[in-house]
């Protein structure tokens, strides 16, 4: 697991310094999308990779792992708005952004590193297709719980939804990465 560590980190620092730069040239603008917004910009992501995935011919000159990033990305912003709330106008500036979004990392990461201690990195002998199809799965379930305006009866909420979604986008990377 310390190869899985490094290389989580390795890629959250790519997501990062783009993280960073966006918020050199855009501010925090992105305080004002609602969560359904967000939402729909990670389907969005999420539907291009799988059409990359399954058409033969590529008409944008961008990859996967552009898409995989901003799924990381995006999915880091709605944490930051479940938690502070969507504004009018975007308020945070850099080194806090940074801050929230450092914070929502951490949290993730040792998520993925409980889940791999019990899940023995079953992940690293599953297709990019596959953690595709699970990030799709979790996008509507997460969906699906906003319609219902937040309620669940007995499934795990929103967060833990993004929290998947941005640790599949990893191993997704990762083994991009390794091929």
């Amino acid at each position: 697991m310390a190869d899985t560590s490094k290389q989580y980190d390795k890629i959250i620092e790519t997501c990062r310094n783009l993280f960073i730069n966006k918020m050199k040239d855009y501010g925090s603008a992105w305080r004002i999308l609602r969560l359904p917004s967000l939402t729909d910009q990670i389907f969005i992501k999420t539907q291009r990779i799988r059409g990359l995935q399954q058409n033969k011919v590529q008409k944008v000159d961008e990859g996967q792992a552009s898409e995989f990033i901003g799924i990381i990305n995006y999915s880091i912003m709605a944490l930051i708005q479940l938690e502070k709330g969507v504004v009018e106008q975007p308020d945070l500036n850099l080194v806090d952004a940074i801050i929230e979004y450092d914070k929502n990392v951490t949290e993730t990461k040792q998520l993925m590193m409980d889940k791999n201690h019990d899940y023995g990195e079953a992940w690293r002998d599953m297709r990019v297709s596959s953690l595709t199809d699970l990030i799709l799965q979790k996008l509507l379930r997460v969906k699906q719980i906003e319609d219902n305006k937040g309620k669940t009866l007995v499934s795990e909420g929103i967060d833990a939804n993004y929290q998947d979604m941005i640790n599949y986008a990893i191993f997704a990377l990762i083994l991009l990465d390794d091929n």
